[in-house]
C-alpha cells in the first residue's frame, strides 16, 4: 500500500513538473501588460522606413514576450501612423500618454518628426529612444532623450565628415561644392554639418539651395547646379526626393566629379531596385548594412525572421538600414527595465546614461546629450548596380564602404563619370 502510495504521488509530482514547464512562460506573465507606445510614418514619404521599425518593434516585442515578458507582464505595442506629417505627431504622444498610458515610448522615427514631439514629452517629463533623429538635444537639451543612430559625438557633420574626408583624397582634389538641401530639419541639419566638413578640407561652396518639402519638379534646380560646375553635389533629403533629383539629374546629363550625400532614399531597397543603374556612382551615408565587419549576436537570426515576413508585410525584403535599429532599441529598452526593476521614466534614464548594451547592432553607450558615445556612420557608394535585380543588395558588395577605414571593403570609383560607366 505504501509503495503504491509512493508511485501515486512520484507520478502526480512528474506530472505537476510537467505542466509547469508548459504554463511558465504564461504564468510568468501576469496583470496589465506593459504598453510601449510609438509614433511612426506609416504612410507617406515616411512609411517605408516607418513599417521597418514597426515591424522591428513587434519581433522584439515578440522575443520578449517568449521569454516572460517584462516585470512579469506581457509586453504590447501601441502605434500610430502619424501619416508623415510633422503636425501630426505632438497629438499622438499626447494620446500615448495621457488616453493609452503607455508605460514606456519609442521614436518617432527622423528628426523630421522627433522635433515636434519633443515638447509634449518634455512636458510629461517622459523618456524615449528616438530611430534615427539627429541632432535633436542641440535644440532641447533633455536628459531623458535617448537617439537610436550611430552619429555619436559627430553629431550633425555624421552625414558629411565620412563623404569630404574621402572627397579630399582624390587627385585632383575637387574645390567647389553645390548644396541642394529640402527645407525641413533633417535635409537642414545634415547640409548645415556639411557646410563645416567642406570648410575643414579647404573646400568651398558656389551653389546653395533649399527647397520645399512638396516640391515634385527639381529640373530647374538640377540645371542651375549644372551650370555652377561644381566638382561636388551634395545632396540632404528624404525619399521621395531623392528619387526625383536622381531621375533630373540622369536625364539633364549632371556630370560633377562626385554626387552623392544624406540621401535617405538610397537606403530604401525597393528604391535601388527601381533606380537601378542611373545610381552607380552615388556616394551616400548608411547607418548600418550587411557586412561581415557587423556581424553581431542575434542579428542574422533577427533579419531572416523579418526578411521572412516582409514580403505579407508589404515592407522592404532586405531590411538593413533601419530593421536592426528598431530592435535594438528595444532591446535597450528591456535591459533597462529589467536591471531597474522600474517603468520609473527618471530611474530608466539615469540607467541607460550609465551603462552599456549589448545590441543587434553592437555594443552601445550613451552620452550626456542622449546620442552615442561612438559615431559610426558608413561612407559607402553605389557601384556596378544591374537593372530589375533585388539580390544583388544582400550582401553589400554594391555599396562597399569606403570610411571609415576600420570597416572598409572596396574603393570609390572616381570621378562620378568613371562609375557611370561600370
Amino acid at each position: 500500500m505504501m509503495n503504491m502510495t509512493r508511485k501515486a504521488l512520484g507520478a502526480f509530482a512528474l506530472a505537476l513538473l510537467a505542466g509547469l514547464s508548459f504554463t511558465v512562460g504564461a504564468s510568468a506573465q501576469s496583470g496589465n501588460p506593459i504598453k510601449v507606445g510609438a509614433g511612426l510614418a506609416l504612410t507617406g514619404g515616411g512609411a517605408p522606413a516607418g513599417k521597418m521599425l514597426l515591424a522591428a518593434i513587434e519581433i522584439w516585442r515578440d522575443d520578449v514576450n517568449a521569454k516572460g515578458g517584462l516585470l512579469g507582464r506581457p509586453v504590447e505595442v501601441v502605434s500610430y501612423d502619424d501619416q508623415s506629417t510633422p503636425s501630426n505627431v505632438p497629438g499622438i504622444y499626447t494620446k500615448l500618454i495621457t488616453v493609452d498610458k503607455a508605460d514606456l515610448l519609442l521614436g518617432p522615427y527622423a528628426t523630421n518628426f522627433v522635433a515636434p514631439a519633443m515638447p509634449t514629452i518634455m512636458q510629461h517629463n517622459k523618456m524615449t529612444l528616438s530611430l534615427t533623429a539627429i541632432g535633436i538635444n542641440r535644440h532641447f537639451n533633455y536628459p531623458k532623450y535617448f537617439s537610436m543612430v550611430p552619429v555619436g559625438p559627430d553629431g550633425v557633420n555624421a552625414f558629411s565628415k565620412g563623404f569630404f574626408e574621402v572627397a579630399a583624397t582624390q587627385k585632383p582634389k575637387p574645390q567647389t561644392v553645390a548644396i541642394l538641401a529640402a527645407d525641413a530639419e533633417f535635409a537642414k541639419a545634415a547640409s548645415d554639418g556639411a557646410r563645416e566638413e567642406l570648410k575643414k578640407q579647404g573646400m568651398k561652396v558656389i551653389y546653395d539651395q533649399s527647397y520645399p518639402p512638396n516640391t515634385a519638379d527639381f529640373t530647374p534646380m538640377v540645371r542651375a547646379m549644372q551650370s555652377a560646375n561644381a566638382d561636388i553635389v551634395y545632396i540632404a533629403a528624404y525619399p521621395p526626393d531623392n528619387v526625383g533629383i536622381i531621375r533630373a539629374a540622369n536625364e539633364i546629363g549632371l556630370n560633377p566629379k562626385m554626387f552623392g550625400g544624406a540621401m535617405i532614399g538610397m537606403l530604401i531597397t525597393p528604391i535601388r531596385v527601381q533606380l537601378g543603374p542611373i545610381a552607380n556612382g552615388l556616394v551616400i551615408v548608411e547607418t548600418f548594412l550587411p557586412s561581415p565587419k557587423l556581424q553581431f549576436p542575434g542579428l542574422d537570426d533577427m533579419m531572416k525572421r523579418y526578411q521572412a515576413k516582409a514580403g505579407e508585410l508589404k515592407t522592404d525584403a532586405l531590411g538593413y538600414a533601419f530593421v536592426p535599429m528598431g530592435y535594438a532599441a528595444g532591446q535597450v529598452l528591456a535591459k533597462a527595465v529589467t536591471e531597474t526593476k522600474s517603468l520609473d521614466h527618471d530611474k530608466l534614464a539615469a540607467y541607460i546614461h550609465a551603462n552599456k548594451f549589448d545590441t543587434v547592432v553592437g555594443t552601445i553607450a550613451f552620452g550626456k546629450d542622449g546620442e552615442w558615445t561612438e559615431a559610426r556612420q558608413f561612407t559607402t557608394q553605389v557601384q556596378n548596380v544591374a537593372p530589375n535585380n533585388l539580390d544583388q543588395f544582400r550582401d553589400g558588395s554594391k555599396t562597399p564602404v569606403l570610411w571609415p577605414s576600420e570597416y572598409k571593403s572596396g574603393d570609390i570609383i572616381y570621378p562620378y563619370a568613371d562609375a557611370r560607366k561600370k
